[in-house]
């Protein structure tokens, strides 16, 4: 394979389809979400196969899964996929320097007053600029910044990937709670004994494997029911299951003292040692930044290294 003729000669929607069937997992889901018929994507899947000299997907009844030489070319058609999705911003930034948009993805949780200063500021400094927050689980922030699909993540992290590079935003604290209808809600008198075999509701990266395995590990030091009968991405469905009565779950404390004051929530035990988890930002090294992208992480990044830690704690 001639890489200088590959390169002049490899038509970048074949990539593209490659990228929307590898994650789809069939061609019968990519073709739907691509709003193409089947014989199409089959077509282009051959084409880039011919083009590439490779077998890329290996595909028969009840199998559909990448050949090591599909996996390498999925790993870099996404890469090139973020680089093409930036050209828009770059190029509007070479006609006017001070506009600028910022995409955060962002974890659901996220109460800090320092980030919230930091956007008003930023607001004040850069009126022309743009933002927008998109909510997600932290994987998914986490994969939009690697993509670079996102200018800077919000999110919790379990382990720090050598592509990316991080700055803890703030420290908080998670504790157990229950809503109205639970009958545990309201009383002074418990124990941890006490949350035995109660039902939970908690957060998708409420795993041993995930960001909150202090917060699993808290679960299971309760002793809460082992089945888990409702998980959400985002703190709020969360909150609401757990007010709604389904179960007890996890929340972080200074998030919830005013539904805590207002008596939709009450705290059960543990009330000391509970799991800390860290809040990141997390920004991609290798993406190019327009100037508001830049700009808003050197003022969150100056905000961190001026604040001390005990100042970014929420307890």
């Amino acid at each position: 394979m001639n890489a200088e003729r590959l390169a002049r000669d490899l038509d970048w929607n074949l990539l593209r389809t490659f990228i929307v069937l590898a994650q789809a997992g069939s061609v019968t889901a990519a073709a739907e979400q691509m709003r193409l018929k089947q014989p199409t994507v089959s077509s282009a899947l051959k084409r880039l196969e011919d083009r590439i000299g490779r077998k890329l997907i290996h595909r028969k009844p009840g199998q559909f899964e990448l050949t090591e030489a599909g996996a390498l070319l999925f790993k870099e058609a996404v890469d090139i996929q973020g680089a093409i999705l930036r050209l828009g911003t770059l190029m509007r930034d070479v006609t006017d320097e001070v506009r600028g948009h910022v995409e955060i993805a962002m974890a659901s949780h996220v109460v800090c007053p320092l980030f919230d200063q930091t956007l008003r500021v930023f607001h004040e400094t850069h009126p022309a600029a743009t933002l927008s927050i998109n909510i997600s689980a932290s994987k998914q922030a986490l994969e939009a910044v690697t993509t670079r699909r996102a200018s800077l993540a919000v999110c919790l992290v379990r382990e720090r990937s050598p592509k990316l590079e991080y700055a803890r935003l703030f420290r908080e604290y998670f504790g157990l709670f229950c809503g109205p209808p639970h009958p545990l809600f309201g009383r002074d008198d418990l124990s941890k004994s006490d949350l035995a075999g109660q039902s939970a509701v908690s957060f998708v990266t409420d795993r041993l494997e995930d960001a909150l395995r202090p917060v699993t590990l808290m679960r299971a030091e309760a002793d809460l029911e082992d089945r888990v009968v409702g998980t959400s991405a985002n703190l709020e469905e969360v909150r609401r299951m757990i007010i709604a009565g389904l179960g007890i779950g996890p929340l972080p404390i200074h998030v919830v003292k005013r539904d805590v004051r207002d008596g939709l929530l009450w705290q059960l035990p543990p009330y000391d040692g509970l799991p800390e988890i860290g809040v990141h930002v997390v920004w991609n090294p290798k993406a190019k930044l327009n100037r508001a992208e830049a700009a808003l992480l050197d003022m969150l990044r100056g905000k961190i290294s001026e604040v001390p830690i005990e100042d970014r704690t929420y307890r």
